[in-house]
């Protein structure tokens, strides 16, 4: 780690936090719930070797990046808006976004909207999902969650009341964070703790922490310093900010409505573990993916893999993801 430096900028009216390495076009790296720069921890020396500069953020409430009081602060716009602002102050013409997790969709959908500023587009774990527009009056995004669990909790619906998720896991930091690096990971399966992966529903009246499994040996993707360093920054901001993003859901269909019938054209590449199935990893996601998306040059199902792909296989995904970005200089 000591070739990747650190810096604070100041972007779309907040700090945020960059962890960087190499020189060349721009590569911007994304992450999701509930993480921080550290995820792409294989991928930035990598991406800096083949030539390009490697960017890592940590979002809109992780880590070292402010984290507004205000849950409203947290939509699709404001965090597009984060990524647009350190392409413009990093001073690139433009730039490839990347993203795992929640910040997949983030990278998606900054290369719709923004496709003057990033020539291409990755994602990891969450397929492209092409806007739908505004819903039906009375029915919101939350509607529709609702409908699909039937009887059963999930864990988007649980994160709505605001202080009771964040509150269950900023009182056990260790277990919010290495719970959920382990239960959906493709190690739960292997080690027949489940048989398939967890798709993120539970019964109803449980606590979500209460769910999450901490493994009895770490897994050989994970160490102790990992899960260290991932706890002190989860501890830090708390995990107040990241739930946030769940809590404007609702809003991205109006946000995305003017999208409605446009497409990534840009060049795009997705990659996702065969067991994942917290964020809609299906058949069905991927073929329609693969229908919206004109120039998608890469996409691939790593098999025993679970959600968190680019740390669980990483010389698999270094090396697609390089293969990705050359061809993009070709």
């Amino acid at each position: 780690m000591s070739e990747i430096s650190h810096r604070q900028i100041d972007a779309n009216g907040i700090s945020i936090h960059l962890a960087e390495i190499g020189e060349g076009p721009l590569v911007l790296f994304c992450h999701g719930f509930p993480e921080s720069w550290y995820s792409w921890r294989h991928q930035l020396p990598a991406v800096a070797e083949a030539g390009f500069r490697a960017v890592a953020m940590d979002m809109r409430g992780y880590g070292r990046t402010t984290q507004p009081a205000n849950i409203a602060e947290y939509t699709i716009s404001h965090l597009i808006g984060d990524v647009v602002g350190v392409v413009n102050t990093l001073g690139a013409a433009d730039a490839v976004v990347v993203g795992h997790d929640w910040g997949a969709p983030v990278a998606w959908w900054s290369a719709l909207v923004r496709p003057d500023l990033f020539r291409a587009v990755a994602g990891m774990s969450v397929p492209y999902l092409p806007p739908i527009g505004a819903l039906p009056a009375g029915v919101s995004m939350n509607d529709l969650m609702r409908m699909m669990a039937g009887d059963r909790d999930y864990y988007r619906l649980y994160f709505q009341e605001p202080g009771v998720a964040e509150s269950e896991m900023d009182a056990d930091p260790v277990r919010g964070m290495l719970g959920m690096l382990y239960s959906i990971s493709g190690d739960i399966v292997s080690d027949g703790v489940h048989q398939s992966g967890w798709d993120g529903h539970f019964p109803a009246g449980e606590r979500f922490i209460d769910q999450l499994v901490t493994p009895e040996h770490l897994p050989a993707w994970l160490t102790q310093a990992d899960v260290d360093y991932y706890v002190a920054e989860i501890s830090r901001a708390g995990f107040f900010g990241g739930i946030n993003w769940y809590r404007n859901i609702n809003a991205i269909p109006s946000v995305l409505a003017p999208f409605v019938g446009s497409t990534i054209r840009r060049p795009s590449f997705y990659i996702g573990g065969s067991l994942d199935l917290i964020a809609g990893n299906t058949p069905e996601s991927i073929d329609a993916m693969k229908a919206a998306l004109p120039d998608l040059r890469h996409c691939e199902l790593l098999q025993g893999a679970g959600h968190w792909i680019q740390q669980e296989r990483p010389t698999e995904v270094n090396t697609a993801l390089v293969g990705f970005l050359r061809s993009l200089e070709a």
